[in-house]
């Protein structure tokens, strides 16, 4: 197996990582240009975030097609068509004249996009040693984290030196570079067992899954607060823009570095969950949660800021905890289980737009508030649920 700190360890961990900033720098690319397109193609908010949210429900969906297809095709086989795939729909987004054509690409991108986080971790499960393993999924998080957030400001900056589009220009070499690195570093499979595809019994693995109350109330838990919290960033994203701020896309962009509090969040989440449990530890991030989306409620732009920073420190904690919950809630089927997790994750984020939405026109940004205090209210109430049903398993 590939060992810690081999040369190709180094190499393959490279290239996924490389693949991964590509994915999801391209995923969340649209969402501080969301009030440019607005503007551009004369849309209300929450049609112009159809744009940002297809990409992330193709996403989602396509998960549990790519989990079973790289069992029977060979994981760097369906990566690689992936990754082409997305290259070649962001080379096309650079040319879209009408909004339907740009909802259609991200959308094809979308499916694209699904690829590496379906087969990643399975692939660094099969090939890498456990010290190794431990070290290389640490990197390819971050990794992730850092393609939310470059994007975003790689995007916001070009939307203010041109026009909203250039930005797929440097997403296209990206993503070239990218499908290269893993054609050339990412060593063949020496331990890839392949399977036929069974429809049924990947069906019957996800309907398993989501008759076990524990994993399905934190399949619940993760999703809700994924819609909440990720489409704040795209209601503030229209708050920001307006008067009295009146703010670029570029400085726009510059709101999502506040995700950065969410990697500390996910590293103290072993140790906060050792004191409360998983469940009570998943809780104290909803109220943590809570508490920054009313903090932005106060003292103007410094204060939006700063309750984001909380915010994203609440979310990562509750979700990071939430996908060990799964992994170690699933009797058969861990892989499956997972993918299913981050499907109604992505579902979330796709839907929360639209759940948002009548609590903007009500009254804004504090309907906006209201209407995410409501949502992390029934996920708080769901994890204390969770932790005493724990309890009484354990009991």
């Amino acid at each position: 197996m590939i060992e810690y700190k081999s040369a190709a360890y180094y190499r393959s961990v490279a290239a996924l990582c490389l693949a991964a900033v590509a994915v999801f720098a391209n995923l969340h690319l649209m969402q501080p240009l969301l009030p440019e397109i607005s503007r551009q193609f004369a849309l209300t908010p929450l049609q112009a975030s159809i744009s940002y949210t297809v990409a992330t429900l193709c996403l989602g969906l396509s998960l549990l097609v790519y989990a079973a297809l790289s069992d029977a095709w060979g994981r760097k086989t369906l990566l690689l068509i992936t990754l082409v795939g997305m290259s070649v729909s962001t080379l096309l987004l650079t040319q879209v004249q009408s909004f339907s054509s740009l909802v259609l690409l991200r959308a094809i991108q979308g499916c694209c996009l699904g690829g590496l986080p379906a087969i990643a971790i399975a692939w660094m499960g099969e090939e890498y040693s456990k010290p190794a393993l431990v070290s290389a999924v640490g990197y390819y998080i971050s990794a992730n984290s850092l393609g939310g957030i470059s994007g975003r400001l790689l995007a916001g900056g070009l939307a203010d030196w041109g026009h909203w589009q250039w930005v797929f220009w440097p997403m296209t070499l990206l993503g070239a570079l990218s499908c290269y690195a893993v054609w050339r570093y990412l060593p063949a499979a020496q331990y890839f067992v392949r399977q036929p595809f069974r429809l049924k019994q990947a069906l019957r693995d996800n309907l398993y899954h989501l008759r076990q109350r524990l994993l399905l109330l934190t399949y619940l838990i993760g999703g809700l607060n994924f819609l909440v919290f990720l489409n704040q960033y795209t209601y503030a994203s229209f708050v920001l823009a307006a008067t009295p701020f009146n703010l670029s896309s570029g400085l726009i962009g510059l709101l999502f570095i506040t995700y950065l509090t969410g990697t500390i969040g996910s590293a103290y989440s072993a140790k906060i969950a050792h004191r409360l449990s998983l469940p009570g530890a998943m809780a104290l991030g909803v109220l943590i949660m809570m508490l920054g989306s009313i903090m932005t409620l106060f003292a103007g732009l410094w204060g939006m800021v700063a309750g984001f920073f909380i915010s994203a420190f609440g979310f990562f904690l509750c979700h990071s905890l939430a996908s060990s919950f799964v992994n170690q809630q699933a009797i058969r089927a861990k892989a499956s289980a997972s993918a299913l997790y981050l499907v109604f994750y992505y579902i979330g984020a796709s839907s929360g737009g639209v759940y948002l939405q009548p609590f903007w026109q009500w009254a804004a940004w504090p309907g906006v508030i209201m209407g995410s205090l409501l949502m992390y209210s029934l996920t708080l109430a769901l994890s204390c649920w969770l932790w005493r049903l724990q309890r009484t398993k354990l009991c």
